[in-house]
């Protein structure tokens, strides 16, 4: 059982917490890129594990991710100027760079030097993959660049979006790493969903599912097998990469899919959804049904990150489809359905309350994983998945002989390799 000490610090992410402090020693995905399409466009909110912040791009191209607030009288600098490499409050005109820095106090005499004392607290950014990537920790523990497959391929096989989920980080980056309910709250969309079809896909519907993990020193592969055609199994492979990373086993020919889980607060989070193909440009077909809400993206409300169906609308069950089977929950759309789930829970779960059973060992590693390592980033220590190695790795979804272990038979699929396309069944 979690206890609820236990609970809260895995879930707390604000500054001067444990698992904050572990979040802020990684590079973090914050916007993406598109959200700022130009130099001197208005500025963008952003929150980040409890911190209100301000993202612009200055006349060089440049991104600055830093404390919304004017150092003046508190104004948000949302309704500020983007203009001449430099963000300008609109109350008062005091002018910020990038770095955070006081450029201008148009009220004081430059010689006074009073602008050079003023700086507001702001996070280093590098754009990566189409997205905005920010490092919020201590500036001297810096890590290395993130390293995963999909912000290297060409722009051209890669899609990325993301939305909000009104619910704490951890629970909705449980159920992309749980396997088991894949049989059952998308059993009907294994044969209609087009971007989650092929043999492997009628397999996934199969419930006597067994579960194997192994850990790595990035994360942990969580290995789920299926029968198969006698004599073999069909095994799912799952990789969970600290701190909340998670890649979903491919179906067919169709793209690798992944998510990162990053907390806004401690009640809600946004998903971040990335598919991309190792060897070829996206199709038309597959764009088209990404950007219409289908395979792990949802439609959003325009000009928001919001998705259309939230728990506003009950998620627009519709009861006749569950009872006739053409869906196992009533919600459309596998993202939907795991949103909807998670939500449900409320928007910070009570875990004293769980009874969890084999299928769960992937969640309870993950919560053991992030706390050690939180533990011992507060004891001085490094934490897992900062080394780029730990990104290079990819899921997949083979067929093996019984009685083979899935790691050693899929070591080769499990590494990110350039020009060599995936394993899928």
């Amino acid at each position: 059982m979690t206890t609820p000490e236990q609970n809260d610090f895995l879930t707390q992410t604000g500054p001067g917490t444990p698992m904050g402090a572990l979040f802020r020693r990684y590079w973090i995905p914050a916007l993406l890129s598109a959200e700022l399409p130009e130099p001197d466009c208005p500025p963008v909110r952003v929150k980040l594990m409890s911190e209100r912040l301000i993202a612009f791009r200055d006349s060089k191209g440049r991104v600055g991710l830093m404390d919304e607030f004017c150092a003046h009288r508190g104004v948000s600098l949302w309704f500020g100027r983007n203009e001449e490499n430099g963000l300008r409050c609109a109350y008062h005109g005091w002018k910020y760079d990038v770095t955070g820095q006081c450029t201008e106090v148009p009220s004081e005499p430059i010689a006074s030097g009073f602008c050079g004392k003023i700086k507001l607290k702001s996070y280093p950014c590098i754009e990566l993959g189409d997205v905005v990537w920010t490092y919020m920790g201590p500036a001297a523990l810096k890590p290395a660049l993130p390293a995963f497959e999909w912000v290297k391929v060409p722009g051209a096989n890669r899609f990325v979006t993301k939305r909000i989920e009104e619910c704490n980080y951890l629970q909705a980056m449980e159920g992309g790493i749980d396997s088991a309910h894949v049989s059952f709250l998308h059993r009907h969309e294994l044969r209609n969903e087009p971007l989650h079809t092929g043999k492997g896909a009628e397999l996934t519907r199969e419930t006597d599912a067994r579960f194997e993990l192994v850990e790595t020193p990035g994360g942990m592969v969580i290995g789920v097998r299926r029968p198969a055609q006698p004599g073999h199994t069909y095994w799912r492979i799952t990789q969970w990469i600290m701190p909340f990373h998670s890649m979903i086993p491919p179906y067919g020919e169709n793209a690798l899919n992944g998510h990162a889980w990053v907390p806004v607060d401690d009640e809600s989070c946004i998903v971040w959804c990335f598919t991309h193909h190792p060897t070829r440009a996206l199709t038309t077909r597959e764009l088209d049904v990404m950007r219409n809400g289908g395979g792990i993206h949802v439609q959003l409300i325009p000009g928001r990150f919001r998705p259309v169906v939230n728990k506003d609308n009950d998620y627009m069950i519709d009861r006749a489809a569950q009872r006739a089977q053409r869906t196992y929950s009533g919600v459309a759309g596998i993202a939907m359905q795991d949103a909807a789930i998670q939500e449900s829970m409320g928007p910070l779960q009570d875990r004293s309350k769980e009874n969890l059973v084999s299928t769960d060992n992937g969640v309870i590693m993950a919560r053991i994983r992030l706390r050690k390592a939180a533990l011992a980033g507060q004891a001085g220590g490094a934490p897992d998945g900062l080394d780029p190695a730990t990104h290079a790795v990819r899921s997949a979804s083979i067929v093996l002989p019984e009685d083979i272990s899935f790691v050693e038979a899929a070591a080769d699929a499990l590494k990110a390799r350039e020009g060599v396309a995936h394993a899928s069944v």
